[in-house]
């Protein structure tokens, strides 16, 4: 299967393409290096064997998008490129609805022309604002509290009605709650360009000596410890459910909407003790207060994806610090530059 996959060199995109190669798909890579460098591809060649088609530019760009699906035979689409720090998204609003949403329909119109009728989209945990009760199933209602969080729920909306126009397409939503961890090689791992927004990689950093300290947003949340819970996931469990989607859900037309995570919470001071625990490293933090559109607590049920992709996450949070410090310790800078 040849799998084009848009934002292939981020953080959970080359990991997927790994997965990917290792087993047996081919992926062709497309990526605007907004957040990503070209050196990824480098280390994807190192662990597979497998220098994978890479092409620099945007989704946004039909014209790109046109020449990429023209010169290649392609099956299905996974679709990682986009804008994805909730803080970031809150002071600008206008670059994620752009990026997010409008590159989204511009890739659909390139895979129409092309007639590729199967599409994988990273859709996000966000879609369900602050839910009522956890864990969180795939039927509960939708409500994104931030420019971030609406931006997934617009584009999953938009292919809802896509797919209804176009019986024939096989659309797979995933969304997924808190990627975190690296390839246990210690050959890749989250490498954010500037200050990180999210946690694992902002601990790690501040581990190795970048940072200061880390900030905890909020210790005043209705949670175990004050600091807000979340359901944190393997980066390579999240990657092997995209395959699983491909497998038993890319052929099968229709829309189908999955839940990718562990099924548990761990607060973000508990994540700091066990990070600490895996590396020997005192992670130094402050209190800070709340960040806007952040909510206290929600965790997955990942019980249908267990059910009709045979799929369920199997790494636990020892693994996620210890593959995590070992990519930090061993690239404390993060990549290189090309």
């Amino acid at each position: 299967m040849r799998v084009l996959v848009t934002g292939g060199l981020g953080y959970i995109g080359s990991h997927t393409c790994v997965q990917m190669i290792e087993a047996g798909m081919t992926p062709i890579i497309v990526d605007n290096l907004y957040n990503s460098k070209t050196t990824v591809l480098a280390r994807i060649e190192k662990l597979t064997g497998v220098l994978p088609l890479f092409y620099q530019g945007d989704i946004c760009d039909r014209d790109f998008l046109d020449n990429v699906f023209h010169l290649n035979d392609i099956d299905a689409v996974i679709h990682f490129a986009g804008l994805k720090a909730v803080n970031e998204s809150v002071d600008a609003p206008l670059e994620y609805y752009k990026n997010n949403v409008h590159g989204t329909l511009v890739l659909v119109e390139a895979m129409q022309a092309a007639s590729v009728n199967t599409m994988v989209f990273s859709s996000s945990a966000t879609v369900y604002g602050e839910p009522a009760t956890t864990p969180v199933t795939e039927e509960f209602p939708t409500k994104a509290i931030n420019p971030y969080g609406r931006s997934k729920l617009m584009v999953e909306e938009c292919l809802v009605d896509i797919q209804k126009a176009h019986p024939e397409m096989s659309i797979t939503l995933l969304r997924y709650f808190n990627p975190v961890g690296a390839h246990p090689s210690g050959e890749m791992g989250e490498d954010p360009q500037g200050i990180p927004n999210n946690l694992m990689p902002f601990i790690s950093q501040v581990a190795v000596g970048r940072r200061e300290y880390l900030s905890v947003f909020g210790n005043d949340y209705p949670t175990v410890d004050g600091t807000g819970v979340r359901d944190y996931i393997h980066v390579l469990d999240l990657a092997d459910g995209h395959l699983a989607a491909l497998n038993h859900k890319g052929k099968e037309a229709g829309l189908h909407i999955y839940n990718l995570g562990t099924g548990n919470g761990f607060s973000v001071l508990q994540m700091v003790e066990a990070f600490s625990k895996s590396s020997g490293v005192e992670v130094a933090y402050q209190i800070a207060p709340r960040r806007p559109g952040d909510i206290a607590e929600c965790w997955a049920d990942p019980g249908k994806a267990k059910r009709e992709l045979h799929w369920e996450a199997t790494r636990t949070i020892d693994d996620m610090t210890t593959d995590t410090w070992r990519w930090q310790s061993n690239n404390p800078n993060g990549y290189p530059d090309a």
